[in-house]
């Protein structure tokens, strides 16, 4: 890090290269592997917090490259022909698109400078940020922006619902593609479908700790910096960002390293808890470091969860160890029932905080507290933070990679999204089966497939009415929640559920954001139709989808697609040839289709059942 304004670490000038301990790995994440690769690109990254009572640190960085022959002001470290730096934003609140919109338009013109020694620009864009920017900007549509779940649909078709129960299930999820800005584009795009993921579920998805290097005194005791008081205003409505620019002069060879020495960090955070403190009873998590062994819910026994519920009149007395007054969870909802076609939400949504996940949560319990108590959310991972998949404090993740080393350890992962070719690989064969779709899941992925691609050619209309539209595909996705959490809390519900998948939600209940959601009560479910959006009778029509999506995912329906279109191309051809390359296709195809349709009607069979 080359200049950093303010500064990165209180007392130290803006030209410092020294970084805070917990953010170590920032060069990397803000300048990230193959950039040489590219002319320019943007990286979503998150950092943990600095102080144990703080949230995540959401970072926006735009890169570019230039020639050192066209710079106008050739400093002396300037040896390459080619220059890349990054221009990064740190943010408190998870604006990326906004972000990355100016963020883009400034990098360009520092570039145009052709002088890397003009930072004036760059204090500029820090005090017009914070000064135009807010958290109520949380509760518009900016927050979505440059998220297209409908390009999302139109990518992976089917296989969207498979993502999104993927992430419901809390499984090790690696995302990975290059260039980077379509990694975390796709990533966040899919956590934009939980209702107010994006807003306020992620406070608490980047606790980690870097791992020490060889040459720190493993004898000095950790100690947390304080965060900037420039930075870290009391005031909500701050933005609370950091401007921050770091070079690096070769083609791919890192030059520039970070390392800060613990005993650099004397200061500690106002009014942190000690690590070996007793917890006496329940209390609003601190968002310690899943490092801890001793976290305030390690676990959740059910028995104490519903002790809490009993104790619900006590709060009060609490209030102030238990971040203020809470209001009843019992709200009357404000807004019209969620049914297949829900309409837009026009009116604020009240949001209270979770008492169990510290999380700001609506009448329904959203968000969920999927990314919580060690479940990370890195949209971009560095090289140097590969520990982080086999570390014991992490109990999973949905992370972004580039580099083809994450790819290749897949023991490291549940699962792995291949975002060029569309493909979801899923290693254990039990988690397929669980998240095999009902015949209820395929009709309502077929649903939001069909209203996307239709008149999708019209370059006029496209993405502007409200169905298939970006704001209906997340209405879809939240109906589709909200009706899984209303048919839980139905009496006799094994039919019902049925329809989502028996398996995929036995093993939902077993999942962190399920027990937290499940602690307390959300009345406003009552309003909500307890069934699939897309229940029904088996029909023609669901045999169809079944076997779409089977040729589309099973190793035999790949199988079949391959032989069918050796066999179309043989036709055309003229000759002997044709006779005998068309009698091997056709047994090829016969032979794949005959062991591939047993297994179908098999299946069939059973789902009849």
């Amino acid at each position: 890090v080359e200049f950093s304004y303010p500064s990165l670490k209180p007392g130290e000038g803006h030209d410092s290269h020294s970084l805070p301990e917990e953010w170590k790995y920032l060069p990397f994440l803000a300048l990230p592997d193959g950039a040489h690769n590219y002319q320019e690109d943007t990286v979503f990254f998150h950092l943990p917090p600095r102080c144990g009572d703080r949230t995540t640190v959401y970072g926006v960085s735009c890169y570019r490259q230039i020639e050192a022959k066209a710079l106008k002001v050739r400093q002396a470290d300037i040896t390459r022909e080619t220059v890349q730096k990054s221009v990064c934003v740190l943010c408190q609140l998870p604006l990326y698109g906004l972000l990355q919109a100016k963020l883009q338009l400034i990098t360009h013109a520092y570039f145009e400078e052709k002088d890397f020694s003009q930072i004036s620009i760059l204090k500029e864009l820090y005090d017009h940020m914070n000064s135009s920017l807010g958290s109520t900007l949380l509760e518009g549509s900016q927050v979505y922006l440059g998220l297209s779940p409908r390009d999302l649909v139109l990518h992976f078709r089917h296989k969207v619902l498979i993502l999104f129960k993927l992430i419901l299930l809390e499984k090790k999820v690696l995302f990975y593609i290059s260039p980077v800005n379509r990694l975390v584009g796709a990533l966040m795009t899919v956590l934009s479908l939980f209702p107010g993921m994006i807003e306020h579920g992620l406070t608490d998805c980047s606790q980690y700790k870097p791992r020490k290097s060889i040459s720190e005194d493993s004898g000095l005791q950790e100690n947390t910096p304080r965060f900037d008081d420039s930075v870290s205003a009391a005031d909500t409505s701050n933005t609370n960002l950091r401007m921050g620019e770091g070079g690096r002069k070769t083609a791919g060879n890192h030059t520039l390293e970070a390392k800060v020495p613990f005993s650099q960090l004397e200061k500690t955070c106002n009014g942190a808890q000690s690590s070996n403190g007793t917890v006496q009873r329940l209390k609003v998590p601190s968002r310690a470091s899943p490092a801890s062994s001793e976290s305030d819910w390690e676990t959740l026994d059910p028995s104490v969860l519903e002790d809490l519920n009993l104790k619900e009149g006590e709060h009060e007395n609490t209030a102030s160890e238990q971040a203020g007054n809470l209001p009843s969870e019992g709200m009357s909802s404000e807004s019209l029932p969620i049914t297949v076609q829900p309409q837009a939400n026009t009116g604020h949504t009240v949001l209270v905080p979770g008492l169990i996940s510290g999380l700001e949560e609506d009448q329904y319990g959203m968000p969920l507290a999927i990314f919580t108590k060690g479940y990370l959310c890195l949209p971009y991972m560095a090289l140097q933070q590969h520990h982080l998949l086999s570390d014991v404090t992490v109990r999973g993740f949905v992370a972004g990679a580039t580099n083809i080393l994450f790819r290749q350890q897949k023991h490291l992962s549940d699962a792995i999204v291949e975002i060029e070719d569309a493909q979801v690989q899923i290693h254990d064969p039990e988690l397929r089966k669980i998240l095999n779709p009902t015949t209820a899941d395929l009709r309502f992925a077929d649903y939001l497939v069909k209203h996307v691609t239709e008149n999708r050619d019209d370059v006029f209309l496209d993405g502007t009415g409200w169905e298939g539209g970006d704001e209906w595909i997340r209405a879809q996705f939240s109906a589709y929640l909200h009706a899984l959490l209303a048919a839980v809390l139905q009496p006799d519900n094994e039919k019902t559920l049925a329809d989502f998948g028996t398996a995929f939600v036995a093993a939902w209940k077993n999942t962190h954001n399920y027990r937290v959601w499940n602690s307390n009560k959300h009345p406003a479910l009552a309003e909500v139709n307890s069934s699939h959006p897309f229940q029904g009778q088996y029909s023609v029509s669901d045999v169809k989808l079944r076997l779409s999506h089977s040729v589309q995912n099973s190793e035999r329906g790949k199988k079949i697609g391959n032989a069918m279109v050796s066999t179309s191309r043989n036709v055309v051809q003229t000759g002997k040839a044709v006779g005998q390359s068309v009698g091997g296709a056709f047994t090829s195809a016969k032979s794949a289709m005959s062991s591939w349709f047993s297994t179908f009607t098999q299946s069939t069979q059973s789902l009849g059942d």
